[in-house]
């Protein structure tokens, strides 16, 4: 693709043409093989990585523009000035460069109970996937290779769920007996993915004991995390790996949970929240709060 065409596709009239060569490829502007056919991005705070580069294309804000032209008189590469360089950066991948979808149906050595309700046409079901009874998925849906869907379990359009993921399991939940051993207590009810929710691998969420483990549209959940039975994620909030959400929280819409965070069972977390990195939440946390630390504390904005 020519630079004309990322000007287009991005409907921005802030540019700079030095060399009108073609683009055949995305890279940091940290690697040293940047050179006149790729594109990158760059944020204000890397203007020195900025200073270092004399050719390709770049997309920035016109703050990060005006700061590296007080620095140098001119620019020594394209540029394309965008609101969020970030966002128009990944929105340019997608359409330029990444393979759109193409609906695969069901790989022979998937495992589907005969039960189950779904679009052959516009699903992905790659191999070795186990799908339980009385399981219903939605149009335009993938799941990746190893993984296993539990039984009862319901997804919504346009959900990703990668692999080696087990969604609908039992949890963690035993009563002793009279006699002191620990003895399992039955999960009835089920797991629901929403519309455009993406859950990447190696994840456990597990089925509620009664009623429903829900995650609400377009939520987030990255890989090696755990999210037990009866958990309730709001809308667009993210859950990054390594996490681990006992059971019964609440999690409002628009949260971000931070690498290796831990939330103690039947808390309830607010919208618009931000649980640091390794934090231990032992406490209800309100909405806009940013809390860390072991346990985790409320920080001052």
């Amino acid at each position: 693709m020519r630079v004309i065409d990322v000007i287009e596709f991005l409907k921005t009239n802030s540019f700079t043409i030095l060399n009108e060569e073609s683009i055949l490829e995305v890279r940091s502007i940290e690697d040293s093989s940047f050179n006149k056919s790729s594109l990158g991005w760059c944020s204000t705070k890397n203007i020195d990585l900025l200073l270092k580069l004399n050719s390709g294309t770049v997309l920035m804000s016109s703050e990060l523009a005006e700061e590296y032209l007080k620095i140098k008189s001119t620019f020594l590469f394209n540029t394309i000035i965008v609101i969020n360089p970030r966002k128009s950066f990944a929105e340019v991948v997608r359409y330029f460069f990444m393979e759109k979808m193409e609906w695969l149906g069901v790989h022979s050595s998937a495992i589907i109970h005969p039960t189950v309700e779904f679009d052959k046409s516009l699903i992905t079901i790659e191999p070795n996937v186990v799908i339980e009874k009385n399981v219903i998925i939605g149009k335009r849906v993938f799941i990746g290779a190893n993984s296993v869907i539990k039984s009862g379990t319901l997804i919504h359009e346009d959900v990703k769920i990668g692999s080696n993921n087990t969604i609908g399991g039992v949890g963690f939940g035993y009563e002793p007996n009279e006699d002191g051993d620990y003895e399992l207590i039955p999960h009835l009810g089920n797991v629901v993915l929403n519309e455009k929710v993406e859950i990447g691998n190696n994840t456990c969420i597990d089925r509620a004991v009664l009623g429903s483990t829900i995650l609400e549209n377009n939520v987030k959940v990255d890989n090696l995390v755990h999210i037990a039975h009866g958990v309730k994620i709001g809308a667009n909030s993210l859950v990054i790996a390594h996490a681990m959400i006992a059971g019964s929280v609440q999690i409002g819409k628009n949260t971000w949970v931070s690498p290796c965070a831990s939330i103690k069972q039947k808390l309830k977390i607010g919208d618009n929240v931000i649980i640091g990195m390794g934090s231990v939440v032992l406490k209800n946390v309100e909405n806009g709060d940013v809390v860390a630390g072991v346990p985790s504390k409320k920080l001052i904005k």
